[in-house]
């Protein structure tokens, strides 16, 4: 074989090696995907998370603090930053694959001789300059895949931190809209007990009426003094809770605690006591924690292969050009030009275990994954399969409640009636009115209930992964 055949054919093979990857191609493990979920009447294709958030949330004020909050939020500015440094990182992994270009340049004088490897010589008579200028080139030859793993993970990484950017928002959404709806929930609450204290105070200033005339007795109008001041007691710390969620949602709206203005009241809040929840398969591909977890386990794959490369020698191809010389004429002259070229092969020979023990760790790494991703799948199965459960259940549980404060608010005023009338004595008007007031107070919690069972099943679905970027932080409803 002539000269430069035998160049060809090296490089032939070095470009059939480098086509390989050493290392297990990534392949999704089998997790469970029923084929509908628990609480599903029938699989159906159309998907509850198909709709955008400015659909699901009807309420105009509600929208203006969504909108508000993902564009200030703390965490969304966070994941962003984190999507940007998993891009820069990604940028850095893809370098490897070309070569690289490096310069110096150095001048010095001294009285010493050149030593051996890189060590000063022995003394010199006299002082000398030395004067160097080069460019070095340098390219690792990516034989068995491991610079291509590398950058297999990094954009893997990348890919996760886009999937966990949208879990923010979808989580942000989420957390929002049920803090706002509990903020409702304290309004109807306060109210009540605002109502409640009006209807205790009116019965006993009718029974300091009717003790003053010697008609009641001291017993009704001190118990009627006490219910009132129960009903008075619960207003302060009804207020303080209003506050208190008024600046938790001033947090996740990334501004200082204050007041929130209100839109529509809670039972103007529209929420359905049945959604499509879509096919149990399609969670995998539509929550982001999912396909965060999934790229989180290609990369602890692709890392598999790079640790597996390390057995393996690396070749590396390096470069010299440039001059040196005693003196500066020399350079400018071009008669000083050195240059030179190598080849180097290095690998693992005895390193006490330490190649083997790193590839072991990854392959641990990669089942810690992968366990990790099952485990999630269930969990977001078992999420859905609540939120649709608990959100038939509570439309159920709302119609016999509120058909119990329609009957007690009857009952209210038929013992009040008869006592005014001197046909029932005050007990009877107490004890209608211990039972309306909590009936009130929960039916308001199992409104509330609904409407944060139907956010938390818009989130379990894995809402709004049809949007874009721009949609999730720019659409204006």
């Amino acid at each position: 074989m002539t000269r430069s055949t035998r160049i060809v054919s090296t490089l032939l093979v070095t470009a059939l090696l480098a086509g390989c990857a050493i290392g297990p191609n990534y392949k999704r493990p089998a997790v469970a995907e029923p084929p509908t979920f628990r609480g599903q009447q029938i699989a159906e294709a159309q998907s509850f998370a198909d709709a955008p958030w400015w659909e699901v949330f009807e309420d105009p004020r509600l929208k203006a603090l969504i909108h508000e909050a993902l564009l200030n939020n703390y965490d969304v500015r966070i994941a962003a930053a984190r999507v940007q440094e998993a891009r820069a990182f990604l940028s850095v992994a893809r370098s490897d694959l070309y070569p690289s270009a490096d310069y110096s340049t150095s001048v010095s004088r001294g009285k010493v001789t050149p030593g051996v490897l890189g060590r000063p010589g022995g003394p010199s008579p006299e002082a000398s300059n030395f004067y160097s200028g080069s460019m070095t080139v340098s390219w690792e030859l990516d034989i068995w895949g491991r610079i291509r793993r590398l950058n297999e993970a990094a954009r893997a990484n990348l890919f996760a931190t886009e999937d966990a950017r949208r879990g923010v928002w979808l989580t942000l959404v989420s957390d929002l809209v049920q803090a706002y709806f509990q903020l409702l929930s304290l309004d109807v609450r306060l109210q009540i007990a605002r109502d409640s204290r009006d209807a205790y105070q009116r019965t006993f200033d009718l029974f300091q009426d009717r003790f003053s005339l010697g008609v009641a007795s001291k017993l009704e109008t001190t118990r009627a003094q006490g219910a009132l001041g129960i009903a008075e007691a619960t207003i302060p710390q009804l207020e303080s809770d209003i506050v208190a969620q008024e600046n938790q949602i001033s947090i996740l709206l990334g501004r200082t605690p204050g007041p929130i203005v209100r839109g529509h009241p809670m039972y103007e809040q529209p929420v359905t006591p049945t959604v499509p929840a879509g096919l149990p398969s399609t969670l995998l591909t539509r929550r982001p924690d999912l396909r965060q977890a999934e790229q989180q386990l290609v990369s602890a794959n692709a890392r598999i292969g790079v640790a597996k490369a390390e057995f393996f020698p690396k070749l590396s191809l390096t470069a010299l050009f440039g001059t040196a010389s005693p003196e500066v004429s020399a350079l400018t002259g071009g008669s000083a030009t050195i240059w030179a070229v190598a080849g180097g092969l290095s690998g693992p020979l005895l390193n006490a275990g330490r190649t083997l023990g790193n590839y072991r760790a990854t392959i641990a790494e990669w089942e810690q994954a992968k366990f990790q991703y099952e485990q999630a799948v269930l969990t977001a199965l078992r999420e859905v399969a609540d939120a649709l459960t608990a959100l038939g259940k509570l439309s159920d549980a709302e119609t016999g409640q509120d058909d119990a404060v329609n009957a007690l608010t009857e009952a209210v005023d038929h013992a009040t009636a008869r006592y005014r009338q001197g046909l029932a004595n005050y007990f009877e008007v107490l004890e209608a009115q211990q039972q309306l007031y909590p009936a009130q107070s929960t039916l308001a919690q199992i409104r509330r209930d609904r409407l944060l069972t139907h956010v938390r099943l818009y989130k379990a679905l894995g809402g709004g992964w049809s949007l874009t970027d721009a949609q999730w932080t720019s659409e204006m409803p």
